[in-house]
């Protein structure tokens, strides 16, 4: 069980896609039903869901607390640098 207040804009999470791992930014804390996209987002304070930049994208995602594993700045990787070691 997650802190209620485990997350905050700017922090750098991680969450599991269709794609696979994703790494984005907290970019809004959202406590309200709202809509994104094409549904309503069912967040409330007791259970708020969050705003998130990917990383490598633009793309907007909004996942709630319990998909979000939180990952140090240091863990993100350079732009301009491959994350796989080079083929020798």
């Amino acid at each position: 069980m997650r802190k209620k207040d485990a997350f905050k804009v700017g922090d750098h999470v991680e969450w599991n896609s269709e794609a696979g791992h994703v790494r984005g930014t907290i970019k809004k804390k959202v406590s309200a039903a709202m809509k994104f996209k094409t549904y309503t987002v069912c967040a409330s304070k007791a259970e708020p869901q969050y705003l998130i930049k990917s990383d490598k994208t633009d793309h907007m995602a909004m996942h709630k607390g319990a998909a979000l594993k939180k990952i140090n700045k240091s863990d993100r990787p350079s732009k301009g640098r491959s994350t796989h070691p080079a083929k020798k």
